[in-house]
């Protein structure tokens, strides 16, 4: 039976999203907005390496009696851009693209991702490899490599009639760069507890290469690229650019 979509909130506009992003620049604090950068390639070329996002964490939080009438609380929706706690070790934060909300039934065959039987547009997704991998571009099928214990209980359990079913309370989410994303064909579902919020703005984006970024702090190495290289390895063209998700009516 196909899955019956909620009720669905009124989309953020431009105006909303910018008064929401000041509103946080001014007064926010970790409560409110985090700080995280991106130190892979997996969501090129949306995200690149080296983006430094402010990311609002009460943009899914549940709802009051009263806030709900202040701030746009809201569920993940598909093609929205969330930040998580990885589900394997959730000491590491994850970014990527939800694809399946509750409900949802999911396959790709050849690289093309379909959703509940319907084959679906993504502009923002990218494929840099022309291997094709059996595992990867045709999903869910029998593993080529090593996975994760979440991957493979998705697999065991939620497989129906060759699609991945989501499950509630749980999303199915992709990397834009899809031939290169440790994604939830890897390690499964993301469950809802485990989503910090999502991507609202771009402050700072610096050209540095991943192991530079993936470390907890900064390196005399990249100490000293930024004093000689700040201006000239900025992307100033990326600087305060909002990060908008791809609503998906299907």
């Amino acid at each position: 039976m196909a899955p019956v979509d909620p009720p669905h909130d009124p989309p953020r506009h431009a105006v909303a999203e910018w008064t929401v992003t000041i509103l946080l620049l001014l007064f926010g604090t970790t409560t409110l907005v985090q700080a995280f950068v991106i130190p892979t390639g997996s969501m090129e070329d949306s995200l690149l390496i080296g983006d430094h996002l402010l990311v609002d964490k009460l943009a899914y939080s549940p709802t009051g009696p009263i806030s709900k009438y202040l701030l746009p609380y809201s569920e993940a929706k598909r093609g929205d851009i969330i930040v998580f706690r990885w589900p394997t070790d959730i000491k590491f934060t994850f970014v990527k693209r939800v694809i399946g909300v509750p409900g949802d039934r999911i396959k790709i065959e050849n690289k093309q991702v379909f959703r509940n039987g319907k084959p679906i547009e993504e502009p923002y997704k990218f494929h840099k490899s022309g291997f094709f991998d059996s595992y990867r571009d045709s999903f869910p099928s029998e593993p080529n490599t090593s996975i994760d214990e979440g991957a493979r209980t998705m697999l065991q359990r939620h497989v129906v009639n060759g699609e991945i079913v989501v499950p509630e309370n749980a999303y199915f989410a992709l990397g834009d760069n899809r031939d290169h994303s440790l994604d939830s064909r890897y390690w499964g579902f993301v469950p809802r507890e485990n989503i910090i919020g999502k991507p609202l703005i771009i402050y700072w984006s610096y050209d540095a290469p991943t192991h530079r970024l993936q470390s907890s702090t900064p390196s005399l190495e990249h100490v000293t690229d930024l004093f000689r290289n700040f201006f000239t390895k900025t992307r100033w063209q990326r600087t305060f650019n909002l990060i908008q998700g791809y609503p998906s009516k299907d």
